[in-house]
């Protein structure tokens, strides 16, 4: 089976090998996206099994699978601040990984990933090879608040990027996020200094999140043709 950029059996095995680092007690952070998907059946399967854990959703999308996977729910509120355990791991995808920085967002979920992926004590992320690149160079996707959506156009042209709409496919119209919102992918070419885009992006009124994730990750599972290659950046 082909799905888009890699075999639906790589992004398996990388979701299955992410997934045997969750230890019992955990409070796990449940990315979104189709290799993320597969992390959460597997935790599914083994919470089955009696393992002992909880799920920090990203999305409305990866909550109802956790829901189908009969894995318990927290709400991100429940396990961060003063006091509270904590999200001990992190599973997510990524839309092009390099090094260990990230470009997410094709699924728009980036606000309340970061959110999560960014609280967890370990973040690890999940890839087939067709995601990996020596740079990042795909466009980067922007959540906007709907009357910023031209301000934050003017700053992203200024910063040498072209700002497109995203449309639904299904329906006239933009899509809008989880959070209400509206999503702009930014073509920037080639990006060399992630960290400096990333900056420039948060300081730009109108913002809610960018999908660079500049920093946060601990661990890489590439799922490939014969089995899983793991890395540390």
């Amino acid at each position: 089976m082909k799905t888009s950029g890699g075999t639906d059996a790589m992004k398996r095995r990388a979701g299955e090998s992410a997934a045997e680092t969750v230890d019992g007690g955990d409070v796990v952070g449940l990315g979104t996206g189709s290799t993320a998907a597969h992390a959460i059946r597997a935790i599914g399967e083994r919470v089955d099994a009696g393992l002992d854990v909880r799920g920090v959703a990203t999305s409305f999308a990866s909550r109802e699978l956790a829901i189908e996977e009969r894995i318990p729910l927290l709400d991100l509120d429940e396990v961060t601040g003063p006091g509270a355990d904590g999200i001990d791991v992190a599973i997510d995808g990524a839309d092009q990984v390099a090094d260990g920085d990230l470009i997410k967002g094709g699924g728009g979920a980036h606000a309340r990933e970061k959110l999560v992926d960014s609280a967890a004590d370990r973040f690890v992320v999940v890839a087939d090879p067709s995601k990996e690149t020596a740079v990042l160079d795909r466009p980067v996707p922007v959540e906007v608040l709907p009357s910023g959506r031209g301000v934050v156009a003017d700053a992203v042209r200024a910063a040498g990027g072209e700002a497109t709409l995203r449309r639904a496919e299904r329906k006239d119209g933009p899509v809008v996020t989880d959070n209400g919102n509206l999503l702009l992918d930014c073509a920037f070419g080639s990006i060399p200094d992630p960290e400096a885009l990333a900056t420039r992006l948060a300081g730009t009124p109108g913002v809610v999140e960018h999908g660079l994730f500049v920093g946060l990750v601990d661990e890489i599972h590439v799922g490939t043709a014969d089995g899983v290659r793991v890395r540390t950046p």
